[in-house]
């Protein structure tokens, strides 16, 4: 069989939904994971052991296994229990997966920022939660911008994984295509073209936004 570039523009618009669905699922799974990944930073780096444990364990367990696997147990356990659909169950897997990742990030972040600083806001009366959020925080996201890029990307090429669960994302959509018109190397043609052109998207994007803030920082 031979490689027919005439198809791919052919069968183009026959992805369109799907690149829809694979953007919605990214980009919800990575807010509920800002979110979460948030949450367990500041559980993390909390003296309190009814905090830290938590989400020391939670690291863990999700650094620890793969997505894959997370992804189906969320999925067949949560529709079960709560009649969870599809879409939901991967966004909720991304979201926690994700969160983990960054969660550690946004923790090295915060514990880049010197002593000095916290105690300083101290010394002038602020309290230790006032303290984090107007001058620790806005420091700490600005340095954990490249590597929130970077988990970004990584979520949007997983998201691929949604197909084990019958999500009609990119990669789902060219195997069903492919198995209509036998032309599987020019149906993962297309949907690599979608994958490639979402993150030269968000590449530029987090480049522009690592740019603004390099500008303000020196101003």
């Amino acid at each position: 069989m031979y490689y027919d570039a005439s198809a791919l523009i052919k069968y183009f618009p026959y992805f369109l939904p799907a690149a829809w669905m694979t953007i919605k699922i990214s980009v919800l799974g990575i807010l509920l994971g800002l979110g979460l990944g948030l949450t367990a930073a500041f559980a993390r780096i909390s003296r309190r052991t009814v905090l830290n444990a938590p989400a020391r364990a939670y690291v863990y367990v999700i650094r620890g296994t793969p997505l894959l696997l997370q992804l189906l147990f969320i999925y067949y356990g949560m529709r079960s229990v709560a009649g969870l659909d599809a879409v939901p169950s991967a966004v909720l897997a991304l979201g926690i997966h994700n969160g983990a990742y960054i969660g550690e990030v946004f923790r090295g972040a915060i514990q880049s920022i010197a002593p000095g600083q916290m105690e300083a806001a101290r010394s002038l009366g602020m309290s230790h939660c006032r303290a984090m959020f107007r001058i620790i925080l806005p420091q700490a996201l600005k340095r954990a911008v490249p590597s929130l890029g970077n988990q970004f990307i990584i979520a949007l090429k997983d998201s691929s994984l949604a197909s084990a669960i019958t999500i009609n994302e990119l990669l789902l959509k060219a195997q069903q295509l492919a198995s209509s018109n036998f032309m599987m190397m020019e149906m993962l043609t297309v949907a690599a073209f979608f994958y490639l052109f979402y993150t030269g998207v968000f590449t530029w994007l987090f480049a522009r936004v690592e740019a603004r803030l390099a500008v303000s920082a020196r101003t």
